[in-house]
């Protein structure tokens, strides 16, 4: 069975299907070599570390690994280029193709958010600063992320809490303009997500 294609889909009504249906479990990440940012509904966590080459991205997948086995949905932030330096563009590159084929092989649906759209839909501006989305993670979702890694982890919740909503259970309500994000998402098929 081949992992569903990844869709840019119509963005879904604000309010979910008519009945209650249990919460499916997702995990956000922005990937980084040096501090990457996990979330789930409530909480967030980092994965540091000062390894170098193929034993980095080794450590990097284990660590990963070990949030998102259980996830019904992982959602990452999507490339960010001009922000690592080009020496680093490989691993960077490398670390998320490692992501993607764990969920490929485990049947595992994942979504890539760009960065402007993680802005646009955590703090309304899709150039907001690092600073603006981790102020409004804790401003909407109560969700205060400190010390190093912290801007890592607003990001990763950023991209928990867009899943959420494009699932039809949004962790918080949103303005109409911070969720025209959604549409410029790449989605797997929703329906593979709720049948998991």
């Amino acid at each position: 069975m081949t992992a569903p294609a990844l869709s840019t889909p119509e963005v879904p009504a604000a309010t979910p299907a008519a009945g209650p249906r249990p919460a499916l479990m997702v995990i956000g990440l922005d990937l980084s070599l040096t501090c990457t940012g996990v979330a789930g509904v409530g909480w967030t966590d980092r994965i540091r570390t000062k390894l170098r080459g193929d034993e980095r991205l080794a450590y990097l997948e284990n660590e990963i690994v070990s949030f998102i086995r259980s996830a019904d949905l992982v959602v990452m932030e999507g490339p960010s280029y001009g922000h690592s330096g080009p020496r680093f563009h490989e691993d960077n590159a490398g670390l998320r193709v490692l992501v993607r084929r764990y969920c490929h092989r485990h049947q595992l649906p994942y979504a890539v958010v760009p960065p402007s759209n993680l802005k646009l839909y955590t703090a309304g501006r899709g150039n907001a600063t690092k600073g603006e989305v981790r102020s409004s993670v804790a401003d909407r979702y109560g969700v205060h992320t400190e010390n190093p890694g912290r801007y890592d982890q607003a990001d990763a919740y950023g991209a928990l809490a867009a899943a959420s909503d494009w699932l039809g259970q949004p962790l918080a309500t949103v303005p109409d303009k911070n969720r025209t994000a959604l549409a410029g998402c790449q989605w797997p098929d929703r329906e593979a997500v709720i049948a998991r």
